[in-house]
């Protein structure tokens, strides 16, 4: 099961605002940013407001998706059935099952859905090496390292009561083969790394929850 949302935006510093589709001039929600920390010889320390405009409206897509029943019929494997290894081989590929789906709602979303590249035409070998147009950063990942960003995408998807996946208090996702993020469409859009943030940052963060 997946939800998909598209949200104009604009940035305001490292930040991305949201607003209400149905009414433009209505901020919904925010998106909070992290610029690269680790000092860099190019003088450029990214941060994913950069691929989002600041003076016109822009977009952003956010989504979620999980894989149901695995963890269930894990157990039962592993409990009922003494079965540790098929057990395990049944959680790494419903793993595997959600991030192919993430892959195949992110072309479709390209060619489809956004359609801000309707005529993409790679082969599997490009697929796998993201020689496509823009980016789908998660939080909890290099790019995006605070998994409080997922409450904002929960409460703008309305994920839990839309197909079901739900947040744990730690902000794991419930079922465990589930993938979530950002989809972000600008040529230049590129993964990178944060890095640690100083103790200051972390209390700064904390003032918004």
């Amino acid at each position: 099961r997946a939800v998909i949302g598209f949200y104009p935006c604009k940035t305001s510093g490292d930040d991305i605002i949201i607003y209400d589709p149905k009414d433009p001039t209505k901020q919904i929600a925010t998106l909070f940013g992290l610029r690269q920390q680790t000092e860099r010889d190019s003088n450029v320390y990214m941060c994913l407001s950069d691929f989002i405009s600041s003076t016109n409206m822009d977009y952003i897509g956010v989504f979620a998706l999980a894989v149901f029943n695995v963890e269930q019929e894990a157990q039962r494997l592993a409990q009922k059935e003494s079965d540790d290894y098929s057990s395990i081989i049944l959680k790494l590929l419903g793993d595997r099952l959600a991030e192919a789906c993430a892959e195949y709602l992110h072309e479709r979303v390209r060619k489809e859905l956004w359609a801000y590249a309707p005529n993409e035409s790679l082969t599997t070998k490009d697929l796998l090496s993201v020689k496509y147009q823009g980016i789908r950063p998660a939080a909890g990942y290099p790019t995006q390292p605070d998994h409080t960003e997922k409450l904002t995408i929960w409460k703008l998807l309305n994920a839990k009561e839309t197909v079901g996946i739900e947040l744990t208090e730690s902000l794991a996702m419930q079922p465990p083969s589930a993938v979530s993020g950002l989809f972000m469409a600008h040529p230049e859009s590129n993964y990178f790394a944060v890095g640690k943030i100083n103790d200051d940052q972390v209390c700064s963060l904390l003032l918004f929850l």
